[in-house]
């Protein structure tokens, strides 16, 4: 099942072609991974600082496909693409009403926070990644 949550597009994420500037949707796809922690019990904080785990982005790909513009709410469903023994892609899909604006997969590692060194994911952190799992892949 994904996660799906709202993010307000503001007046000063646009540019001075009155569109979102594209680095933003880095910002909002981050805003919506701490969401799903969040929903599914975990504060962001909680799993950084108390669990010692971090989730660094290092791969991206993003397809930007139409214009988000301040005022419009960017509909974001995530759900996990595939699930590694150190890692995880996340799969994000952007939309207002029925128009995709974005899409992306960024895939994050899992690290310990207090060595940065890549750790096999926590059972509860598979576990919670696993009810997200994208059938399709």
């Amino acid at each position: 099942m994904a996660f799906e949550t709202t993010i307000r597009a503001r007046f000063g994420d646009e540019d001075h072609a009155g569109i979102v500037y594209y680095p933003r949707f880095l910002d909002y796809f981050h805003r919506v991974f701490e969401d799903f922690f969040e929903a599914e019990g975990r504060s962001y904080r909680q799993v950084l600082d108390e669990d010692g785990v971090g989730w660094p982005a290092v791969h991206l790909d993003v397809d930007f496909r139409s214009p988000l513009r301040f005022g419009d709410g960017l509909q974001v469903t995530l759900s996990v693409a595939r699930i590694g023994d150190k890692s995880a892609v996340f799969r994000y899909r952007g939309a207002v009403g029925a128009r995709s604006v974005v899409a992306a997969e960024i895939t994050v590692a899992c690290i310990d926070m207090k060595s940065f060194r890549g750790v096999p994911l926590p059972a509860f952190y598979r576990a919670m990644f696993e009810r997200h799992l994208d059938p399709s892949g």
